[in-house]
């Protein structure tokens, strides 16, 4: 019910899960991000467990592969499990169990992994991964791209409603941690595009605030002189 990708900037660093699925708040369960760690998508019958697992691993010095295949291997279910995971180096690993649910697929690529259970066809993850290396710009907007380039192939198999974008840079917290946990009507992906569009200006200013207060510009709302 859920199609995702996780990614790497080779430029940045930063590291990346863009999601989306016909479950509600896909990816505050899902996507989990660690920066100078990785990017983890556990999804399928989410145990959302596994994520944490997957990056401390990797946190330890573990690569991408080793991670998922710790998650794996540490479930008592992972037949339903579908893992994702990027290292900090930028290899890739994927595990789909044999009970995830109807079409899956994934497919790795150049700095990013992207995989999919009940999908409109195997085809989605592969188109994904090709958007995602062919984007310009920020990191951000090659996330999107990868995700609308898998809503345009078909998706998942019905509607989705929600959908993710979760970015780490350099800091403990998240850079953008952006979600639209449930739609009735329209689309939680280019709900999600606009929402990045109205963030991603703003971005390097939050981390600004967090940082040195001082030098912060003011956003001219009332009360911010």
């Amino acid at each position: 019910m859920t199609f995702s990708i996780v990614a790497r900037c080779a430029q940045s660093g930063q590291l990346g899960v863009a999601i989306s699925s016909s479950s509600p708040a896909v990816a505050a369960r899902c996507a989990r991000a660690r920066a100078d760690v990785g990017a983890v998508s556990s999804q399928n019958v989410t145990n959302p467990e596994l994520g944490k697992i997957m990056l401390d691993r990797m946190a330890a010095g573990e690569g991408a592969a080793d991670a998922v295949a710790a998650a794996r291997d540490g479930d008592d279910h992972p037949d339903y499990r579908q893992l994702l995971a990027i290292d900090a180096r930028g290899a890739t690993s994927v595990h789909s169990g044999p009970k995830a649910l109807g079409i899956w697929a994934s497919a790795e690529g150049r700095d990013c992994a992207a995989g999919g259970n009940m999908l409109a066809g195997d085809g989605i993850p592969a188109k994904m991964v090709a958007a995602f290396e062919a984007a310009d710009g920020p990191f951000g907007d090659r996330l999107i791209a990868a995700m609308k380039a898998g809503l345009k192939a078909g998706g998942e198999a019905g509607p989705v409603h929600s959908a993710g974008l979760l970015i780490v840079d350099r800091q403990s917290w998240p850079y953008a941690d952006l979600r639209v946990d449930w739609l009735d009507e329209g689309c939680p992906i280019t709900a999600l595009s606009d929402l990045w569009a109205r963030y991603r200006p703003q971005a390097d200013d939050y981390v600004t605030r967090a940082l040195n207060p001082g030098a912060a510009p003011s956003y001219g709302v009332p009360g911010d002189d």
